[in-house]
């Protein structure tokens, strides 16, 4: 009828799948009937773990409880094994929330900022020495970056002083002394972005809760995310730490083995388990039956290869039309769906296409170049209609409990043809990654998330065809993947474990598990993993090099020191032509305020420079932080000459000019820099300080809301809003922005500071001293707050 509404495709695909689905009835009863049950009863559940082998039907069942979720109105994300860290779960759920009409807008803002400053990490940062350091997590070195003139400004000598000069905190110092980062607001961003993202989910899951029955997640194949999600989920769900889940929220994890009794043993209470067994005889049966399989010599074969796993019960009975050699005993699931399969191209295209971890059509195309086939295309297109393929993120994939065997088949019957296979393969993906990394120099093709997809891929392949070099070419790749964060290296990790599993070789496996082993240390697993390689004799002495700078790196970001300059001294001896590890070894110099040495060697750097700024920007902040602001200005502008639309550099040569007294150019840089990345926390709330020294406090106030907006709970920010309370004269309000701060920080001195000062207007001078004993406590070099406690002593004497 015309006007009529009629289904799409997908809803008509949904539909079949739904009026086939057959057993699992008593977990469907339990899932359906928890929607009827208020959060507030005790029978209510808010997290489901579905437990079982391979091929079990975890993933069917689990599409079926997204389906009942959907009957109940519940808003719905599914995550599975495409993600490789919390902030890609944060990613996957901004981006299913927005298609259901509830963009997460705070969390997809910080998510971009986090991505923005995770691939700049490694080559600029912004240094912060205004923050300063806290008894608990510095040493008194650390603490002479505040005492080396970087007092606060108040009151009239506001205008004449940089107010970045202040003591701002442990977590703005630890940004300050980070060798990679530097940015205040981006320092528990870069080195903790569970902790710093996970508040403004819950914040956001909490306000779209309002608006929704229920909402529902699900976490599939978890047996390969729970390493890294385990921790996170668990703290979701028993609330504190990051806040406390909307009681109207319902988790679903399905994955292949039991929960990890390490993590969630002492909440197993909170869980109801669903394990999954294979099929019993009869719901088998109904599953052949609805699938038009009746014959009883064929459903014993079928029963009988399939072992009852759902997924190759579907797939044998797809193909199962005729008896066909039923009582042969060597038949295995794998034979028999080829041999279901007449045409011999398909037969053997279906075998090829298990040989690649991911499938695409060109992908495909290379794998079935010895199949024989005229049309590939329609080959691939057949492919993907078998039931055990699945797509996911543009690629196809198989089940792992088909393609295992497949893998163990074609492995068995030609191991010559199985080495040439994987070496076509892998000159294929060599040939993407020489495209993706085109006319650059191997540290910059690293940096690139498209040159690493195509290396993967080629190392894989390369290790199952069992070359010789294969395995010290991928080991030497190792450094540069630990260089580009744990999610990569959890990547590379995994190429090592799956391609033993694929050639039955041990040491590779071995290899690869304890790798990832390694990586589930979520503070130091990067620095774990470099010291394994470190321990291997196939590094070569540039790899070799990568792995000290690199773990140096990592060791100075941890604030331990002597540990970082050994590893960098090493890299220096293995490679004195590269600048990386200089600007490195410079940067620990920084920390300790050694800035004769630290600019020496930011000088080596600089005369060994290929391309990039990250050689100036560094040299640039270390003048700077040394009082030396012409210098500074200078590396700049040469970073701003060969990248006009760097933020940092433009953010702290406003910095330089405030300090100089010049705001007018301050501004104009910092508002450039607003231009290019409207988000950039610190720009903003240095350009309200700028502001605020002019009086005008409207600009500030506007700057400081949309600096809040974007980071609710960043200390540094609230701080900010009470030193414009102050500098109105709202003294009380003032104080209760700087309780706030505390309670975000307890070790923020400056906040502290400022409180007394507060309280000192307010004719409180006790209180006023009690603050300033309470911040020279936390921090002994913390000149301003010396002199302002003898001024209030002298005057009350």
């Amino acid at each position: 009828m015309a006007g009529s509404a009629r289904p799409s495709m997908q809803e008509l695909i949904n539909i079949r799948r739904h009026a086939g689905f057959v057993g699992r009835r008593s977990e469907l009863d339990l899932f359906r009937t928890n929607f009827d049950t208020r959060p507030e009863d005790p029978e209510h559940r808010f997290v489901f773990h579905i437990h079982g082998n391979a091929g079990v039907g975890k993933t069917t069942l689990v599409r079926e409880l997204v389906r009942i979720a959907h009957e109940r109105q519940a808003l719905t994300v599914t995550v599975d094994e495409a993600v490789n860290s919390v902030p890609e779960v944060l990613e996957a759920l901004t981006a299913r929330f927005a298609r259901l009409g509830h963009p997460l807008k705070a969390l997809d803002r910080m998510l971009a900022t986090y991505r923005r400053r995770r691939d700049e990490a490694s080559a600029a940062s912004l240094a912060q020495p205004e923050q300063g350091p806290t008894a608990a997590s510095l040493t008194a070195a650390q603490a002479g970056l505040i005492g080396l003139g970087m007092v606060p400004a108040v009151g009239a000598l506001a205008a004449a002083v940089d107010p970045a000069q202040l003591a701002r905190g442990a977590d703005q110092v630890r940004a300050a002394l980070s060798t990679r980062t530097g940015r205040p607001e981006d320092a528990q961003l870069l080195s903790e972005p569970i902790h710093a993202l996970t508040p403004t989910l819950v914040a956001e899951l909490d306000r779209v809760a309002s608006h929704a029955p229920w909402i529902a997640i699900f976490f599939d194949t978890y047996e390969r995310t729970g390493p890294f999600l385990d921790t996170w989920l668990r703290d979701l769900v028993i609330g504190g730490r990051h806040g406390s889940l909307p009681a109207n929220a319902v988790i679903t994890l399905s994955g292949q083995g039991p929960l990890d009794p390490n993590c969630w043993a002492d909440h197993a209470d909170l869980v109801t388990e669903i394990p999954l067994a294979p099929f019993t005889e009869p719901e088998a049966r109904q599953l052949l039956a609805a699938k038009g399989v009746r014959d009883e010599k064929v459903v014993r074969d079928v029963l009988r290869l399939s072992r009852r796993l759902p997924v190759l019960l579907s797939t044998l009975a797809e193909n199962a039309a005729r008896p066909g050699d039923v009582d042969d005993p060597s038949a295995t699931a794998v034979e028999r769906f080829l041999k279901w399969e007449r045409d011999p191209v398909r037969r053997a295209a279906a075998l090829a296409g298990a040989l690649p971890r991911r499938l695409n059509e060109d992908i495909f195309m290379s794998a079935v170049s010895d199949a024989g086939s005229s049309d590939p295309t329609a080959l691939y297109d057949w492919l993907r209609t078998l039931p055990f393929v699945s797509e996911s993120g543009g690629f196809a994939h198989y089940h792992d409990v088909v393609r295992d065997p497949m893998l163990r088949l074609r492995r068995s019957v030609s191991p010559d043809r199985w080495r040439a296979a994987h070496g076509r393969l892998a000159e294929s993906f060599g040939q993407r990654r020489e495209s993706a990394g085109a006319g650059l120099a191997y540290g910059e093709q690293v940096e690139r998330e498209a040159w690493w997809v195509e290396r993967l891929e080629e190392i894989y392949h390369l290790l199952c065809a069992q070359q010789r070099p294969a395995f010290a070419q991928a080991l030497n790749d190792g450094p540069a993947a630990c260089g580009e964060g744990a999610e990569s290296a959890r990547r590379w990790a995994q190429v090592f474990a799956e391609a033993g599993e694929a050639t039955a070789d041990d040491a590779l496996r071995d290899w690869g598990t304890g790798c990832l082993a390694a990586l589930g240390d979520e503070q130091r697993g990067v620095e774990k993993l470099l010291g394994m390689l470190l321990s291997r004799t196939e590094l070569d002495d540039g790899a070799r090099a990568s792995a000290f700078m690199i773990r140096g790196e990592e060791r100075s970001d941890a604030g331990r020191y002597a540990d970082a300059f050994a590893d960098f001294d090493r890299a220096i001896a293995l490679a004195p032509q590269r600048a990386r590890p200089y600007t490195g070894r410079a940067l620990v110099h920084r920390a300790l305020s050694q800035y004769e040495q630290a600019l020496a060697d930011h000088d080596r750097a600089v005369e060994r420079r290929v391309s990039g700024v990250r050689a100036f920007w560094h040299r640039g902040e270390t003048n700077r932080i040394a009082g030396h602001p012409e210098a500074a200005v200078a590396d700049f502008d040469q970073v701003l000459g060969i990248d006009p639309g760097h933020v940092p550099a433009l953010a702290s040569r406003a910095r330089v000019a405030h300090t100089q007294g010049r705001p007018a150019a301050a501004l104009a840089d910092l508002d450039l820099a607003l231009d290019i990345k409207p988000d950039h926390i610190w720009s903003l709330v240095r350009r309200a300080q700028v502001r605020r020294s002019l009086q005008d406090t409207t600009g500030a106030w506007t700057d400081l809301d949309r600096a809040q907006t974007l980071s609710p709970r960043n200390p540094w920010i609230v701080g900010e809003r009470g030193e414009l309370l102050r500098q109105e004269g709202r003294h009380t309000e003032a104080i209760a922005e700087y309780d706030r701060a505390l309670a975000l920080d307890p070790g923020y001195s400056w906040a502290l500071g400022s409180r007394a000062m507060a309280n000192e207007a307010l004719g409180r001078p006790t209180q006023a001293l009690t603050d300033l004993d309470r911040a020279l406590a936390m921090n002994p070099s913390y000149n301003w707050a010396a002199q302002q406690r003898e001024r209030i002593l002298a005057t009350t004497l």
